[in-house]
């Protein structure tokens, strides 16, 4: 290769880049930014009005996160499609690492240590998941996914996470990546009359699935039909988060005035309960801006696919979308006592590495298929990559 073609090249490239920056979603970014921005002011409060030990780092990871969401939509969309079961495989050996050497805390095997950060496998696992069953439903045809034959491969690709993932135990990870396949079964076209017979066959095995609960999983969905029954046990955490929303009433007790989360009655205030802190400081006028700014987070996803050209970029973005709904779901009906409690965190809001981390990626793959929105992949050449 000479000079000359060497230089076209080079600057192909370069024009290529560039195009792909001009295709970012500002405003998606913008929306992000203020979620996070708002985190940080919450765990400013959390910690009485010091940036540290939450703020501080979580405005750090967040800089780090936003450098590789942009990393993530930059790059070539088929890049992702072809080392989507190699990333697979490799969370795969992550999780089954927990078993051997996960650090322990809060009483559960979850995480692996790298001194700089405690690695959680199963965080990452929810991104990877939705990357590897867009990569498989991609490259099978709809009459083919219309055959049971075809469901083998992505079910046992769907449990083997969420089997291992209870062991360490969290139930409520476990569901939340059960819920993502199942959902990504549904956007890739399975017939409907299919999820009639898992959800029929899952109720039908309520009975046998209750004898393997741990006791203080059992616990949590006996204190969610009745918080009252253990007020200063189980039902503790619940009953004072309600008495916090409540609280808060229309316009909220102020910025670093909130009495149940300052007095410390409200438990894990900077992590899975921050809305509850939210609220009780700005009312209910703040929540509902939260519950709108995560509305339109989550619209903005899921317009962004209906303009993507190919199978994969568009599941992925229609899983990525849906996968911080269920976030956003989880975490708010939980401290309002509308779902048991699961122990999910609040996207970009609550104080967590590996979950901003996992969320942050989620926003590139949405991002990487708005930039990418033109590009066509046959399901042939897929394959052959």
């Amino acid at each position: 290769m000479n000079g000359t073609t060497r230089s076209k090249l080079n600057d192909a490239a370069d024009e290529n880049l560039i195009y792909r920056i001009k295709q970012l979603n500002l405003g998606l970014l913008f929306l992000i930014s203020i979620s996070c921005c708002i985190g940080v002011a919450m765990l400013y409060s959390a910690a009485n009005g010091d940036m540290s030990p939450w703020a501080g780092k979580h405005l750090q990871r967040f800089l780090f996160c936003l450098v590789l969401a942009v990393l993530i939509a930059l790059t070539d969309a088929k890049i992702f499609l072809r080392s989507a079961y190699f990333l697979y495989v490799l969370n795969l050996t992550l999780l089954l690492a927990v078993e051997l050497v996960g650090h322990v805390g809060m009483g559960a095997q979850r995480w692996i240590d790298l001194y700089f950060i405690k690695l959680q496998p199963s965080e990452l696992m929810k991104v990877v998941l939705i990357l590897t069953l867009a990569r498989y439903f991609h490259g099978r045809t709809f009459e083919e996914i219309g055959r049971p034959i075809y469901l083998i491969i992505p079910i046992l690709i769907t449990l083997a996470p969420v089997i291992l993932v209870m062991r360490q135990p969290d139930l409520g990870t476990a569901g939340m990546i059960l819920i993502i396949g199942v959902a990504i079964f549904f956007l890739a076209g399975v017939r409907l009359w299919k999820f009639s017979v898992l959800l029929l066959t899952g109720l039908a095995s309520i009975p046998v699935a209750w004898q393997f609960l741990l006791e203080y999983q059992k616990k949590r969905i006996l204190i969610f039909l009745n918080p009252e029954s253990d007020p200063l046990g189980a039902g503790y955490h619940l009953l004072q988060s309600k008495i916090a929303l409540g609280s808060g009433g229309i316009f909220g007790k102020g910025f670093l005035n909130g009495s149940q989360s300052h007095l410390n009655f409200l438990p894990e205030k900077q992590t899975d309960f921050i809305f509850t802190m939210l609220a009780e400081e700005f009312g209910l006028l703040g929540g509902l801006f939260v519950i709108s700014l995560f509305f339109i987070i989550i619209s903005y996803g899921y317009v962004i696919s209906f303009y993507i050209n190919n199978k994969f970029s568009r599941l992925v973005t229609l899983g990525m979308t849906t996968a911080i709904f269920l976030y956003v779901f989880i975490n708010i009906g939980m401290v309002m006592g509308l779902i048991p409690i699961v122990g999910v965190p609040l996207p970009f809001i609550s104080y967590g590495g590996t979950s901003l981390l996992a969320t942050m990626m989620a926003v590139g793959f949405i991002l990487n298929g708005y930039t990418f929105r033109n590009i066509e992949v046959s399901r042939f050449k897929s394959e052959q990559d």
